[in-house]
């Protein structure tokens, strides 16, 4: 008889799970990543919006109104910086938040952004 050694191919189920766990730890940081990717373009929408509203007064009414609608919460009116740059006024903000990946282990997103 005559035999044939042929080599295997593929992955083995250990690298299976390996691969497996993470995609799935991906996926789970990706999950709590989103929504605050999605709160941050809409406060720089809320803060485009607002950028004409007058004096800054208003523009903070303007912008807590737009937040209760879009249901932003990680800052506020008063958390807006107003500056001059030529004729424009330029509002510009920033934040952090904390994502809690386990144990001792966070991730940290910095997120900052000005009106157009």
């Amino acid at each position: 008889m005559h035999s044939e050694i042929r080599k295997q191919r593929g992955i083995s189920l250990i690298g299976m799970l390996f691969f497996g766990g993470i995609l799935v730890f991906l996926g789970i940081v990706g999950a709590q990543v989103l929504p605050t990717y999605i709160e941050y373009l809409a406060i720089a929408k809320a803060v485009n919006k607002v950028k004409d509203s007058g004096t800054p007064v208003e523009a903070r009414k303007d912008f807590d109104k737009a937040g209760q609608i879009d249901d932003i919460k990680s800052i506020s009116g008063k958390d807006l910086v107003f500056t001059q740059e030529g004729n424009a006024t330029v509002i510009s903000f920033a934040y952090t938040r904390e994502i809690h990946l386990g144990g001792p282990a966070y991730l940290v997103m910095k997120y900052a952004g000005r009106s157009k």
